[in-house]
């Protein structure tokens, strides 16, 4: 990461990370496949109706796991063994925490939450036992995250691919077991989940405990308060953004609910098949981060700016590519999740709403991206929490009240895209200065 083209390395991190990412969304993909085939609109939706709420774990969790890349990815630039060791540890105790805190905290609440996110009273039940179940794979799901951003660090991508390609296959074979061969419906499939879950975290910690230079092992790890508040000043601003984005699908989720099954079947569906796209996506952004982290470790601030640009210039038109292929492909691929033609021509107006002008979100992915990697992780939160749940907010409680239609509802994505694309822009030019004024300095003093 520290010399050389970068366009070709860049490839090579971000393509195993790409495939790892997809991977986890195929989860919940085979999930709502296997219940649409098997069990009905009804099983289906009462899994959809949860993606987003779900999707706020995965979001914290990658965001704090974000910044523990970040900040041993600086130490393996500074070359800098001691401090390698003392942040791994202290990451482990962050995850494992994390992973309990969050089940002991939603367990005992998972009806309440559900009702607060307008869960209809049919789906109720069934929506319930899937969230509990899952509930119980939590503490798995924050290790796996945790455990990637090590690896990634030290720019290991292909291991956590592989330790969820595993899961992925696992996963597959046990919601087929679980709902054909047993009978369990719903908590068969979640059951499945959560098991798959734990054997992919178990993978990459018999994989971190063979790499000495991490300094894990079955002795409980050793906390670093400095390295702990480094991980939380990067890592919570981090998840913050991400859990705006999901927390702003929450809401949008609700209004989705109020418009009844054919709604939530449709946009599950459609859910399925984008966020692959955006998974893909996203890879590059975590490629930048990891390697601006490393050139700003090795205080190699030129290369980090190039950085920059070339994951720019090569996720572009990869977007707009993939934008298209999916957009012709949809109606073939949404009668694997349901051949009710209602639920395909609803969810073939969320794609045309949401995968065409998706290519804005790159510009908001990169850029926030590269500035986690220098350590600057709250102003793109906060633009982020102004523009898109600002925007979504004020949009479900006005425009929507006036117009309950899903056609409108949907409009609130690509606003609230581009005022954020345009707020990070605007932040990560500024703070681009601030990196060359930086740059100077360290070369007028080596001077």
């Amino acid at each position: 990461m520290l010399a050389g083209s970068i366009w070709d390395k860049l490839v090579l991190f971000s393509v195993p990370l790409a495939l790892t990412n997809v991977l986890q969304q195929l989860f919940n993909t085979a999930d709502v496949a296997v219940l649409g085939h098997y069990l009905g609109s009804e099983a289906m939706g009462a899994v959809g109706s949860l993606t987003a709420v779900i999707s706020l774990f995965v979001a914290l969790f990658l965001g704090l796991a974000l910044g523990a890349n970040v900040v041993i990815a600086k130490h393996f630039g500074r070359k800098s063994p001691e401090q390698i060791v003392s942040a791994s540890q202290t990451a482990a105790i962050l995850a494992l925490a994390l992973g309990l805190g969050c089940l002991g905290l939603c367990y005992p609440l998972a009806d309440h939450l559900l009702r607060l996110l307008s869960v209809p009273d049919d789906l109720l039940p069934l929506s319930t036992v899937y969230f509990q179940y899952y509930l119980l794979g939590l503490p798995a799901v924050a290790i796996y995250n945790f455990a990637a951003a090590m690896l990634r660090s030290q720019g290991d991508t292909t291991t956590p691919f592989l330790s969820l390609a595993v899961a992925s296959l696992l996963n597959l074979a046990l919601n087929l077991l679980f709902t054909l061969q047993f009978h369990w419906g719903v908590a068969g499939v979640a059951c499945a989940t959560s098991l798959a879950n734990g054997v992919s975290a178990l993978i990459l910690i018999l994989t971190l405990f063979r790499r000495r230079v991490f300094g894990l092992s079955l002795r409980f790890p050793k906390l670093d308060c400095a390295e702990l508040r480094e991980m939380l000043r990067i890592g919570l601003p981090a998840a913050v953004q991400g859990m705006i984005f999901c927390f702003s699908n929450v809401l949008v989720q609700s209004a989705i609910n109020s418009l009844g099954p054919i709604a939530i079947a449709a946009s599950a569906a459609a859910f399925t098949i984008e966020i692959n796209m955006y998974c893909l996506m996203s890879a590059f952004a975590q490629a930048a981060t990891t390697f601006v982290s490393q050139n700003y470790g090795a205080r190699n601030l030129a290369r980090c700016l190039r950085v920059t640009r070339v994951t720019l210039a090569l996720t572009l038109p990869l977007n707009l590519v993939m934008s298209l292929a999916i957009y012709l492909a949809a109606p073939r691929l949404l009668g694997f999740f349901s051949q009710d033609p209602q639920i395909v021509d609803m969810a073939m107006l969320r794609i045309y709403l949401i995968v065409l002008p998706n290519v804005v979100t790159i510009f908001i992915d990169v850029l926030s991206g590269a500035l986690r990697g220098y350590g600057c992780s709250l102003q793109p939160a906060i633009a982020t929490l102004l523009a898109i749940c600002g925007i979504r907010v004020v949009w479900v409680f006005t425009v929507f009240r006036i117009w309950p239609d899903f056609v409108v509802l949907m409009a609130s994505y690509p606003l609230s895209w581009l005022a954020t694309a345009i707020l990070i822009a605007i932040v990560y030019l500024r703070y681009r200065r601030v990196v060359l004024l930086h740059g100077h300095r360290l070369a007028f003093s080596a001077k």
